[in-house]
């Protein structure tokens, strides 16, 4: 069995009592950054075999971890903060897994666009997840398809690149959009800046960014 397991996003008290017996129980935790995992799970009283499984290494080492997991043994995946194949390796594990008939459970818990998304005052009856854009090539073509799209957009950016993408928002979608940008969520210093685009970029050019951000983007009229 594969289970897929949230880690805190910030707050140490989001990993669920769930999530520490799937981690305590199973055979190995395949973890994107063991240093941070291991330190995570030191800290809640587990000492766990831990194997790196990230996004430079991931082709290499899926068939070996599934063969694993075919054999009987059971894994827990986790990724540096929140949920595992949110903008984070996983994907093609659980699409292996479930080729390879190993049963694939997915624990509720941490994630950043859903607090993000429901504190930004937009609508989230439906929306569309974008993740972190392109940098180069296929960028313009998402940022004209998000200025058409009538659904409310949800969107992860750095700090050293917040002000480009909401200048980039600002051109495509014009300067009286509404958008709110969340960072720190679930931190001492979480914050969220709501306003025109014209208005959160001027924000944080007056105020320079710290912290993952998550953009939620209004749709278009």
């Amino acid at each position: 069995m594969l289970t897929i397991v949230p880690t805190p996003i910030g707050n140490l008290g989001d990993f669920t009592p769930r999530a520490l017996e799937a981690v305590q129980a199973c055979d190995f935790v395949l973890a994107e950054d063991t240093r941070t995992t291991g330190s995570l799970l030191r800290l809640k009283g587990v000492d766990a075999r831990l194997r790196s499984f990230h996004a430079h290494n991931e082709h290499k080492v899926l068939d070996e971890v599934v063969a694993d997991l075919v054999s009987g043994a059971t894994a827990c995946l986790c990724s540096d903060a929140g949920t595992p194949a949110i903008s984070d390796p996983g994907f093609l594990l659980v699409r292996a897994c479930i080729s390879a008939g190993v049963e694939v459970q997915c624990l509720p818990g941490a994630t950043a666009f859903v607090p993000a998304l429901v504190v930004s005052g937009l609508p989230c009856d439906r929306f569309v997840f974008e993740g972190f854009l392109p940098h180069k090539k296929g960028r313009q073509t998402r940022l004209k398809a998000l200025a058409l799209e009538p659904k409310t957009s949800v969107l992860y950016e750095s700090p050293h690149r917040i002000i480009r993408l909401l200048g980039e928002l600002e051109e495509h979608c014009g300067p009286e959009r509404r958008v709110s940008a969340s960072r720190e969520l679930s931190k001492k210093f979480e914050q969220t800046v709501r306003g025109t685009v014209t208005e959160v970029r001027a924000h944080f050019e007056a105020h320079p960014p710290k912290g993952e951000f998550v953009v939620v983007l209004a749709g278009a009229d």
